[in-house]
């Protein structure tokens, strides 16, 4: 009986050891948090060489994970880029995908795939806390009630947004579909073509103004800024503009320490430093380049103090941060706020041409960076990518099979194991787009001035195709079109064989 004993202990211990050593583990899956800034050009932040404000955060992370130097936005402006970092989808293939009304619709179909619903699918929770500006309801939205469709029906489980952005109204936080504090004896009414009878307006008020309107922001007023669209009533509602950092990163913080339980996917997209530029009066003067510049120095503390809140929380070592930008910089974008007075020989775009609204280089190239601490080592990369890949990317590090035509597979380069970046993509801005292939970019020909006399900035508008190598010529200084017609005429059918032939041309041209 004791031998007995003996064997089938022996057996036991010997079948557990067995299953033991052979059973796969489960690895966690990390939390992923996408840090979306607004307007932040790629000379903006000190790691890539601003000297008249500092970045310390932005740097530090950057320094300690991987850098892009070829990381790019899908178009100059918002809402296109939202779009496709969202879907992984051009935005060109979306007609509705462009800079829209506070009034608009959800330009995301509520059966469309999204990364927050493929990250859904694979056990993630989903939230949004900051700027949403893909359109909200069907168009005909009663503010007053719930509103819907939104991101809670495309993907996030929790939603904290501003509707549109902040010199847009509605001026109001919505939570999960309704607008947050509103007293239902003072209803919200809100209309993009006429003013309410008796409200105040930049155009007709100027005296009520504690910042004046330059061009396009003369509609309502809300503390003492005027806005673009007419707003009345939900005075109880309406936010605070210095505060509004502050606000989205309280729940930010207050997100992450209620979720850290199970994977969790966050997206930040933040408001600075995009008009109007209302940093807390504790980050005045932080920066040598009056509002913007302070706005993005309150950017970098947010994002210090985020970092330390999943340090403190004790998941930093499992979150993969992405950090990038909607688009490139502009200095005066509505608002006489000293912006480009104090800007002084600071250079948002760096060494690049261009800016928001723009098919030059700095349009659509934008800080870009991922960080992982432990999992990413430090790295700088020249390989293409764009923010258009983040969703098959993700998709990747999670395991799912979901894909799309436009959004490469390029996990091993955002983790730096890989230098396999993208060979070709299209950029846009306002309708119009151009292309890129390897180190070279070519623009067609589009009707329209060359400058944007609003804002001060080159568009790439010319009668004439542009061709550039931007290994040789990172400022676009040397259009090599006429010079090089056998890789104009490359470039060209490549373009055309992803875009097609309606790309907002002025005129089918035959190449000579």
């Amino acid at each position: 009986m004791i031998l007995k004993f003996e064997f089938t202990g022996l057996f036991l211990f010997f079948a557990l050891c067995f299953i033991s050593c052979n059973k796969k583990e489960t690895p966690t899956k990390p939390n992923i948090i996408i840090i979306y800034m607004d307007d932040l050009g790629y000379g903006d932040v000190s790691y890539n060489g601003a000297s008249k404000l500092q970045t310390p955060n932005m740097d530090a992370m950057a320094m300690a994970g991987m850098r892009f130097n070829n990381g790019y936005a899908t178009s100059a402006t918002c809402t296109p880029s939202r779009y496709a970092l969202l879907t992984g989808v051009y935005p060109w293939r979306e007609k509705r995908a462009k800079i829209l009304a506070g009034t608009a619709p959800l330009i995301i179909g509520t059966d469309q795939m999204t990364l927050p619903k493929m990250l859904k699918q694979e056990g993630y929770q989903t939230a949004i806390i900051g700027k949403w500006h893909l359109g909200l309801g069907n168009g005909n939205v009663n503010w007053n009630q719930l509103v819907s469709p939104g991101p809670n029906q495309v993907g996030f489980d929790y939603s904290y947004i501003l509707a549109a952005t902040q010199d847009r109204v509605p001026t109001v936080y919505i939570e999960d579909g309704k607008v947050v504090g509103l007293d239902p004896n003072d209803p919200i009414e809100v209309n993009y073509q006429k003013n309410f009878e008796g409200e105040p307006t930049g155009l007709e008020n100027p005296e009520l103004l504690t910042m004046n309107w330059h061009h396009g922001h003369n509609s309502s007023i809300v503390n003492g800024i005027p806005r673009i669209g007419f707003m009345k009533g939900g005075e109880a509602a309406k936010w605070s503009d210095i505060d509004m950092a502050d606000h989205f990163l309280n729940g930010i913080q207050k997100y992450i320490k209620s979720h850290k339980g199970k994977p969790f996917f966050l997206y930040y997209p933040m408001q600075q430093p995009h008009v109007p530029r209302t940093p807390h009066p504790r980050f005045e003067g932080l920066s040598e380049l009056g509002p913007r510049g302070d706005a993005i120095v309150e950017a970098d503390w947010c994002l210090g103090e985020l970092k330390k809140t999943l340090e403190a929380e004790g998941i930093i070592d499992n979150t993969l941060i992405i950090f990038s930008s909607d688009n490139g910089p502009v200095l005066n974008d509505g608002y006489y706020d000293d912006s480009d007075v104090k800007n002084g020989d600071h250079l948002p775009s760096g060494a690049l041409r261009g800016g928001k609204y723009s098919l030059f280089e700095a349009g659509t190239r934008v800080p870009f960076f991922t960080y992982w601490k432990g999992k990413i080592k430090p790295g700088v990369s020249d390989s293409m990518v764009s923010q258009l890949d983040l969703l098959s990317s993700l998709a990747q590090l999670v395991g799912s099979e979901v894909r799309t035509a436009d959004s490469l597979p390029l996990l091993e380069l955002l983790l730096g194991q890989s230098d396999e970046g993208r060979d070709e993509m299209v950029i846009e801005a306002t309708s119009r787009t151009a292309f890129k292939r390897g180190d070279w970019v070519m623009i067609p020909p589009y009707e329209g001035p060359a400058v944007n006399d609003k804002v001060q900035i080159e568009l790439g508008n010319d009668s004439n195709f542009q061709l550039y190598n931007l290994t040789e010529d990172i400022e676009q200084q040397n259009n090599l079109a006429a010079l090089k017609p056998d890789k104009l005429q490359e470039m060209l059918t490549a373009f055309e064989a992803v875009r097609g032939d309606d790309y907002g041309k002025i005129e089918k041209l035959e190449l000579k």
